[in-house]
């Protein structure tokens, strides 16, 4: 009976973490340096990003700095579930660009023992939600909010501003693209 006690007692706890903020804030910084951690500690783990995202690199989750760690490009959210069997911890990068099925996706994971972390933009160039980044923070035990400085002021920013004219949803850039900016820079730009 204690055996079985103790046995029950270590039995994995699936969670959520979700790192989110604006452009050029360190997201997925964090995602990679949590990740190495995890390997460190030989933990069994896959990062997934969105096979659209290829900017820096096909394969690799690569960040501003060109601080970089192999992972899966996947054409959707129900790819990961498929290609996650036997892991420990889940990374998934650029979270705004997968389908809404992502927090089912996240919630099946951490449900089945799994650290699940996962890096995106909380708002659009727009500033609105993205994509499925509110459910994710709603179900999420832990959660970063990490900040770029204002490109303007040099006040901390939250707000990833395009400037350029594209106006559809998903345009992958950089600096050439968007520019983070403080609430009252943005809310200026956009007049």
């Amino acid at each position: 009976m204690f055996l079985e006690n103790t046995i029950h007692s270590h039995k994995r706890k699936g969670v959520i973490e979700v790192i989110c903020g604006s452009m050029f804030s360190g997201k997925t910084e964090e995602l990679i340096r949590r990740m190495k951690r995890a390997q460190f500690a030989k933990q069994k783990v896959e990062i997934f990003k969105p096979a659209i995202d290829t900017r820096y690199d096909e394969v690799k989750v690569v960040s501003h700095d060109s601080n970089s760690i192999h992972s899966t490009p996947v054409p959707s959210s129900s790819n990961i579930l498929l290609l996650a069997s036997d892991v420990q911890v889940v990374g998934i990068d650029e979270a705004q660009f997968f389908d809404m099925g992502l927090t089912e996706v996240c919630n099946e994971l951490a449900n089945n023992g799994v650290r699940v972390i996962v890096a995106g933009l909380d708002m659009d160039y727009l500033g609105k939600p993205f994509g499925p980044m509110p459910s994710l923070l709603a179900i999420a035990e832990y959660v970063t909010k990490v900040h770029a400085i204002c490109m303007r002021c040099g006040n901390l920013a939250n707000h990833s501003h395009r400037i350029t004219e594209e106006s559809g949803l998903v345009v992958l850039g950089e600096t050439n693209n968007y520019e983070p900016l403080c609430r009252d820079c943005f809310t200026e730009a956009r007049k």
